[in-house]
């Protein structure tokens, strides 16, 4: 059984406003094992390496716990959105790098306020790490639209369902890749990037997806923070079954999809732009088809992985509770109609965070 873990970035608010606080040095003060992020009005959760979904899930509901005490202590409250749907004016955490990232990026990071979900699947090799990549690029989008959960920024409906894949992809490595073919192609890749000097280290490496260059696993960073943990746990299954799927057909000899990665980059698009609310690009063919189609599909593609891994009917349970009230965009949008008020949305969105 390969082990997932979850990393979530989330943001902190004032519980009488719900504008962003920074103040993220007095909440990991509050509490270990919390992470500090580019911004102080930001923190990361990470949970351990799971084998079962049940343990993942015991995981995300305790670090969500345990962010939320450490940040009631310093009067303020985690929210998970990929965006803040109240205006902010972004403070970056007093770091060397990030303040090379600022120097180097200028506005582009310095506005760069979101938060995502980072999933980690182990892998046995480079190799098969990076024969994964190959094969799962093509499924990617659909995660974005699951997960999709940042329809504000600065206050405006942005029209997308995740702005934060927008906000994201202004940084000159995000985004999907082309096919490595091999760990040493992957490397070569890599090093090409680093040799540019825009990159100014590898963990801005910021592809989609990647090898992560501290863990021996593949690293899947396309989705925005969920607004629910159900919602997180269905990531992160899925993305543990598109990982053995696709290592699965490595060693059976089945070819990448010949998808390119323009085309991925419309997927990529399409997928924030309208989330579940619409039509999504065909993985295979590269046409519209329905979202719901899209997500059966990708249910079809990982029947097997899930399967075995005892995972078929919770996910299906979890991915007919997603389709059946919506994403986290489409929640924030439902309670700004109803109240017209940002802050009053934001601060119903945490409740929902630890409930």
């Amino acid at each position: 059984m390969r082990t997932v873990g979850v990393e979530e970035e989330l943001l902190l608010v004032d519980p009488g406003t719900g504008a962003p606080v920074a103040v993220a040095g007095s909440v990991l003060a509050a509490s270990d094992g919390l992470e500090a992020e580019l911004q102080q009005q930001q923190i990361e959760i990470g949970t351990r390496p799971c084998s079962t979904l049940t343990e993942l899930a015991e995981q995300l509901r305790h670090w969500r716990s345990e962010a939320a005490t450490a940040a009631e202590k310093v009067g303020a409250r985690i929210v998970a959105t990929g965006t803040s749907p109240v205006p902010v004016v972004p403070e970056l955490t007093v770091k060397p790098r990030y303040r090379a990232m600022v120097e180097a990026f200028g506005l582009t990071t310095a506005e760069q306020l979101t938060c995502g979900c980072h999933v980690h699947v182990d892998v046995e090799s480079a190799e098969e790490g990076a024969a994964v990549l190959d094969r799962i690029r093509v499924w990617l989008p659909v995660i974005l639209a699951l997960s999709a959960n940042s329809p504000y920024w600065q206050g405006v409906d942005t029209g997308y369902a995740s702005f934060r894949s927008q906000a994201w992809t202004r940084l000159p490595t995000a985004g999907p890749t082309d096919p490595f073919g091999s760990a040493d192609s992957y490397r070569s890749e890599v090093e090409r990037l680093l040799g540019t000097g825009i990159a100014l280290d590898e963990g801005m490496i910021y592809f989609d997806a990647r090898l992560s260059h501290h863990l021996p696993t593949v690293e899947i960073r396309i989705a925005d923070v969920c607004l629910r943990r159900d919602d997180t746990l269905l990531v992160a299954a899925l993305v543990r079954a598109l990982v053995e799927t696709a290592a699965r057909d490595w060693r059976s000899g089945t070819p990448p999809l010949p998808v390119p990665t323009s085309v991925l980059r419309l997927a990529t698009w399409r997928a924030g732009r309208s989330g579940l609310d619409g039509d999504l690009l065909d993985p295979v063919h590269g046409t519209p088809g329905p979202a719901r189609r899209v997500v059966d599909d990708l249910l079809s593609h990982l029947r097997d992985a899930l399967t075995d891994a005892g995972d078929h009917a919770v996910v299906t349970d979890l991915v007919a509770g997603l389709l059946a009230r919506g994403t986290g965009a489409l929640h924030q949008r439902r309670w700004v109609e109803e109240n017209d008020n940002l802050g009053a949305t934001v601060l119903r969105m945490a409740e929902l965070t630890t409930s």
